[in-house]
């Protein structure tokens, strides 16, 4: 008689179960950490470019490589036409009271260096807009063609005039007191005003300061702010500037190299339109005084020359975050609606009024925190 053989079955107990549970979930995490590892490991082998470059170059030493960038039609070690170049290294401030600027001219004429000690109430009260015309620069160049500059940077192309009317210190840390002098204006490209991202050349020191008040609302520090154009021997427009930063308290303390230059584009730095400076009107003469006599006119008096007619500048500036068209200028968006403010310019054509107009589009009824009318 066969006998029926029983397969027992062996039910793992509870504990024994966690067990394993337990030694797959540790295989499973060992896993993940070697392969999170690997996935590092391969990030890492693509270093990330920096988002500064900090290039100590002796004061001597700037105008050299100011030069060589020039000529080479360089956009600098940033690729922004600008670069960090250590501590500030600001002179003749002691006579400078808060609140204050003063803008200076070299022995040719030229603009030269223009300080103020700013306060945080100053850059409340340019917040929004334009606080005025931008001045002629000693020696504006009687013409300022339409340029394209591609940028090694973006990728992107610049369309637009050639120079600015480059503010030494902006009106968006000074305030109107910007506009008071033409030696607080130099001849700039466009590339050395805002450099190839909108936020270099001069900008980005500009915004370093706009940054610093930002996160110290309210402060009584102050910021001292120095600006000094280099040109090359006798040259009237400059192959860049220094600018000098510092707050009283210490927390910002930068010299910034900003390149005056254009890629793919021969700059003439020797300008050759002589600009008269603005200057204060002079003291009325008091009451009593003679007048001086008439000259007898000459018979044949030699023709006045003809002053080139002076080009419009339609570039447009920045203020904060936002970029403001110049008078007669709008921004078009791919609705074929225009405005006069936006915080991304490369979104949208930047034409005359008059060409939008005539191509169908038409101001925004209403703006938003990208775009204002």
């Amino acid at each position: 008689m066969l006998k029926t053989l029983k397969r027992e079955v062996i039910t793992p107990k509870p504990a024994h179960r966690k067990w394993q549970l337990l030694g797959m979930m540790s295989i499973i995490l060992v896993a993940f950490a070697l392969s999170s590892e690997h996935a590092g490991a391969k990030t890492k082998s693509k270093p990330s470019k920096p988002a500064t470059v900090v290039q100590i170059v002796a004061k001597e030493e700037i105008l050299p490589k100011l030069i060589t960038y020039t000529t080479e039609k360089s956009p600098g070690p940033t690729e922004n036409y600008y670069w960090e170049n250590g501590p500030a290294q600001l002179s003749d401030f002691e006579t400078l009271k808060t609140g204050e600027s003063k803008f200076s001219a070299d022995d040719k004429g030229r603009s030269s260096s223009a300080r103020a000690i700013l306060t945080y109430e100053q850059y409340q009260a340019s917040k929004g807009a334009r606080q005025g015309k931008p001045l002629d620069p000693p020696n504006w160049p009687a013409t300022n063609p339409k340029v394209a500059i591609r940028f090694s940077l973006t990728g992107k192309t610049y369309h637009g005039y050639q120079f600015n009317r480059s503010h030494s210190i902006a009106d968006s840390l000074l305030g109107k007191a910007a506009y008071t002098s033409n030696y607080n204006f130099t001849t700039g490209t466009r590339t050395q005003n805002v450099g190839a991202n909108q936020d270099g050349g001069m900008r980005y020191a500009e915004a370093l300061v706009e940054k610093y008040w930002r996160s110290h609302k309210k402060t009584k520090s102050t910021v001292s702010y120095q600006t000094t154009p280099i040109y090359q021997e006798s040259e009237t427009v400059p192959r860049g500037s220094v600018v000098d930063i510092k707050s009283s308290d210490g927390k910002l303390n930068t010299e910034i190299v900003v390149i005056n230059s254009a890629e793919g584009l021969s700059i003439d730095y020797q300008a050759t339109s002589p600009v008269a400076p603005v200057t204060a009107p002079e003291a009325p003469s008091p009451a009593n005084a003679q007048p001086e006599p008439t000259p007898t006119p000459d018979p044949t008096p030699a023709p006045e020359p003809v002053a080139p007619a002076a080009v419009p500048d339609t570039a447009y500036t920045v203020n904060g975050q936002w970029s403001l068209a110049a008078p007669g200028m709008v921004f078009i968006s791919n609705t074929t609606k225009y405005y006069s403010q936006v915080t991304n310019p490369a979104n949208y054509r930047y034409v005359p009024q008059s060409e939008a107009d005539a191509s169908g589009a038409s101001r925004a009824a209403r703006g938003n925190q990208y775009a204002r009318p």
